[in-house]
């Protein structure tokens, strides 16, 4: 008698239990096991137009040096990506061609001397009448012709570092700014010629500023000229952002690639932009309003996009929404939602499907 009171009280029980849930049911509520709802708020969000680049060093602050005569390097004393000052002896050079041009300045000592001779000798027969003004006139010239080729061989042996009293034919090659030695175009013991076919020395580049530089699709050219400020993102230092100024866009499209170059001038005090380093350069282009809601508060059915919000009432109201884009922030995966959704609305963002059956459709 026992058993049987029990075994009816528990299909009474399981009964009223299923009148229930099927109550609930026919008035629209649903359960909320799983459910979980976030309240959304609107958000501004730029878009951006993203354009790759490369950091180069200025080309006024680039300087080749070429050996100022033909000879042999025999001391290289920089070394690629050394740090040099103003002045600083980046080679030793031995040249014989200082001897030819030594040996030129004495032979123009030696026509001068001659030629002073010749004038006064000139002088004292014009006083005699015994050589005619037209002669006189023609040894004065050829003493002031004999005088400038002094000068003229002074002055190169003065070029190629010499002193015309000294007899060394070795030749120090300075650093004539200071600056970083971007390249070697030499190795010690190589032949050097001071004319045709010079090979560069070293080159040298002041990166206390440098440029960057991109390329920008002619369709982006109104965005490019509507920019006031742009953001150049560095990937070798994940989370650096330089604000900058677009410096140059030029006149003249790229026939192959149809892009446009466009220059950015940032200061590099500290150096940390190296030549040839990868960079973004991300101009501001439009602000919208949109929400972002998990990915998960996303349910998809055919053609149609649509979310759960919570009533007043606490039914689920089936929104259809419009997405945008994607974006990832560590192991969360974020949607936008372009319309469709208010401010203070409660998304459900976990346990959506479970509301399907719920919603009537």
């Amino acid at each position: 008698m026992k058993i049987c009171t029990y075994f009816l009280f528990l299909f009474v029980a399981v009964f009223l239990t299923a009148c229930n849930h099927d109550q609930s049911q026919k008035s629209g509520q649903a359960t909320t096991v799983g459910i979980e709802t976030a309240t959304v708020q609107s958000q501004q969000k730029t878009d951006y137009l993203e354009i790759p680049a490369h950091v180069m060093a200025d080309p006024s602050r680039v300087v080749k040096i070429f050996p100022p005569l033909s000879g042999r390097i025999f001391a290289l004393r920089v070394l690629p990506g050394q740090e040099v000052q103003k002045g600083q002896v980046i080679a030793m050079l031995q040249s014989g061609e200082i001897a030819q041009a030594r040996a030129d300045f004495e032979k123009a000592k030696i026509e001068v001397a001659r030629a002073d001779r010749a004038l006064q000798r000139g002088k004292l027969l014009l006083q005699h009448e015994v050589l005619s003004q037209a002669d006189y006139y023609e040894l004065e010239a050829t003493d002031q012709v004999s005088h400038s080729e002094v000068e003229r061989t002074r002055q190169r042996i003065h070029e190629l570092g010499f002193s015309e009293d000294g007899t060394s034919d070795e030749v120090a090659i300075r650093a004539p700014i200071a600056g970083v030695v971007l390249d070697i175009g030499t190795a010690t013991g190589e032949l050097q010629r001071s004319l045709d076919n010079a090979t560069t020395i070293a080159t040298i580049a002041n990166l206390d500023s440098v440029w960057v530089a991109g390329d920008a699709f002619e369709r982006d050219l109104a965005t490019l000229q509507n920019a006031h400020s742009v953001e150049v993102l560095i990937p070798a230092y994940p989370g650096l952002t330089i604000p900058g100024r677009i410096a140059n866009v030029s006149d003249a499209i790229d026939p192959n690639s149809h892009t446009l170059k466009l220059r950015i001038v940032l200061p590099n005090p500290e150096h940390k932009l190296k030549t040839d380093m990868f960079a973004t350069v991300r101009i501001a282009r439009t602000v919208r309003i949109v929400f972002i809601v998990p990915a998960t508060a996303v349910l998809h059915e055919g053609d149609k996009t649509y979310v759960f919000v919570a009533g007043a009432s606490g039914k689920y109201d089936r929104r259809p929404v419009t997405v945008g884009a994607t974006s990832e922030r560590g192991s969360t995966k974020n949607v936008e939602i372009l319309s469709g959704l208010n401010n203070g609305d409660k998304v459900v963002t976990v346990g959506g499907a479970l509301l399907r059956p719920a919603s009537g459709d």
